[in-house]
């Protein structure tokens, strides 16, 4: 049901239209806003950790295996989520998202055990931001695009991982002058304004405004949607038996099973950490996070500019390449201003510019159930990003340092630059798929 009656929810497209603005430009603000926003809310956990210790008593681990849960539920709902999107349209199902990872940070306030923040964190929060995740923007990208698609996947992702960094500085700040609940009374607040706009301005398809994907020059027909709720349930395992047939769907999963364990799994979960490590304030740390967020901006941007425009292979060649570089260049690091600025600025450029190229291989590859396949390929990644948080807080609790997992990340990056080359095999048609 629309939050405003018929006649303004027509007239918010006509006022668009008249000042030469195509709705899908709208659509994506909206969903940059979205996706932002919930990116704020998966990286808090960044700055809860060493809060938590001191009011509660946990373990490093502890902590993390909580956030673990998250980050695993926050990819293995891709898939579904995507049939829900299909089924439902973006309007509920984004507006439910923002309510459950509401509810689950709301909740929070009151925990005490930490069983309540594997159910709060790790299950509310994790079904709440998987409900939308990469796959919303990959869904909004395909449907309403039909050209400059790479620059908007880059643009919608980069609010990702521009929302996971640049908050942190703030709700470090937050935390140090109110506590860790003044920091999350924070992302209730910017979840409600997210959920205000997307109930007022999100629209499903340009079919149904009566307009084509921008670029397009014929009407694309809209898939047939499962008739039962079974069959929706159903559709994302389907994609995935016709996928892992693929040679292409494995190389792609498990370079962004990689990926995923190389960024938000591990940096973003335990850098602040890393750092108070050698004596930096949890204030700096997460500066130097922010300082990763906009170069990654401008590395995902620029990322999804070029993937219109060059063999995506060869650029994950080099993103994941540097990556492991940086990663490894940081365990060897004195921790200094300089060392961490050096870090910051190429760990930065490819933080998430490996998602425009990859969303754009599994679009050729799958044609129209690309969303689908690619909410698999998404919970790959966030496989390896459960993988990391828990097995870098193993490693500070049992071997006191973080540098092994730091340092294993790397090489596995580059062992995924040199995987993706594999990625040979010829489009199917969306017939076909």
């Amino acid at each position: 049901m629309s939050p405003l009656p018929p006649a303004a929810t027509a007239a918010l497209p006509a006022f668009f239209a008249r000042r030469g603005i195509y709705y899908g430009w709208v659509v994506a603000a909206v969903t940059f806003l979205t996706m932002l926003v919930t990116a704020g809310a998966v990286g808090a956990p960044g700055v809860l950790i060493a809060p938590l210790q001191a009011e509660f008593g946990w373990e490093t681990a502890d902590i993390s295996s909580g956030f673990a849960v998250r980050l695993l539920l926050f990819g293995l709902m891709g898939p579904f989520a995507a049939a829900f999107m299909n089924r439902f349209g973006l309007r509920p199902v984004a507006s439910v998202a923002l309510a459950l990872i509401g509810a689950g940070v709301l909740g929070s306030f009151f925990m005490t055990k930490v069983w309540h923040l594997l159910l709060l964190w790790g299950v509310v929060v994790g079904f709440g931001t998987g409900l939308t995740a990469m796959v919303l923007g990959a869904t909004v990208a395909t449907r309403w695009f039909a050209q400059r698609r790479g620059l908007v996947m880059g643009l919608l992702t980069a609010s990702t991982a521009t929302g996971q960094l640049v908050f942190l500085p703030l709700l470090a700040q937050l935390t140090e002058a109110m506590g860790w609940r003044g920091a999350l009374s924070f992302v209730l607040a910017m979840l409600l304004v997210a959920a205000l706009a997307v109930l007022v301005l999100m629209r499903d398809r340009p079919s149904d405004l009566g307009l084509l994907p921008y670029g397009a020059s014929a009407p694309t027909p809209n898939p047939a949607h499962p008739t039962t709720f079974t069959a929706m349930l159903a559709s994302p395992l389907l994609a995935l038996r016709d996928a892992s047939k693929s040679r292409t769907f494995w190389v792609l999963f498990g370079t962004f099973f990689v990926c995923g364990a190389s960024t938000n799994g591990l940096v973003q979960t335990h850098f602040v950490s890393l750092c108070g490590d050698y004596g930096l304030a949890a204030v700096t740390a997460a500066s130097m996070l922010a300082l990763i967020g906009v170069f990654d901006f401008v590395g995902t941007v620029g990322s999804g500019w070029l993937s219109d425009r060059v063999d995506s292979r060869w650029l994950l060649f080099w993103y994941y390449g540097l990556r492991g570089l940086s990663l490894i260049y940081l365990t060897y690091s004195d921790f200094s201003f300089y060392g961490l600025s050096v870090f910051a600025v190429f760990y930065g450029l490819d933080w998430v510019a490996t998602v425009p190229p990859t969303v754009k291989l599994a679009a050729e590859k799958f044609g129209d159930r690309a969303n689908l396949v690619f909410g698999w390929i998404f919970a790959g990644h966030q496989l390896g990003a459960a993988s990391a948080a828990y097995g870098a807080g193993f490693s500070r609790t049992f071997y006191q340092t973080y540098l092994p997992a730091f340092f294993v990340a790397g090489l596995l990056c580059l062992i995924a630059s040199v995987a993706i080359v594999a990625v040979r095999e010829r489009r199917v048609s969306a017939a076909a798929a």
